[in-house]
């Protein structure tokens, strides 16, 4: 499975930004997605993640500012973040897992917060 993921860019403390995520397969076949983020120097960490029955989880550090969605119509993942922080500049990456168990990541998208 191939990921194209988009969406990213420099926008200030406070605003938002919708990051996306489509899949070279039918996203019906993807059991399990999420999003990571990796800033300069520190591990890739988990940000938030949806299973294909619409489960949802997220990090701590984003909860409540941060929605994750799946859009069947769209075939695409979204990311949808209010009120960013500077410290949520990282590269965003989006994962998936799909029926057969094959796990896949897109490219990274850079999300910049200025102060």
């Amino acid at each position: 499975v191939q990921l194209q993921a988009s969406g990213g860019g420099l926008v200030q403390a406070g605003e938002s930004l919708t990051l996306s995520c489509t899949p070279s397969i039918n996203i019906d076949s993807i059991i399990y997605m999420a999003w990571f983020r990796q800033a300069p120097g520190e591990q890739r960490t988990m940000v938030a993640s949806i299973t294909r029955g619409g489960a949802t989880a997220y990090a701590e550090s984003v909860k409540g500012r941060f929605t994750i969605s799946r859009d069947n119509a769209k075939n695409s993942l979204f990311l949808q973040m209010n009120s960013l922080k500077p410290e949520d500049t990282a590269d965003y990456y989006c994962r998936s897992v799909d029926h057969e168990g094959g796990n896949s990541w897109g490219q990274g998208t850079l999300v910049t917060v200025s102060s």
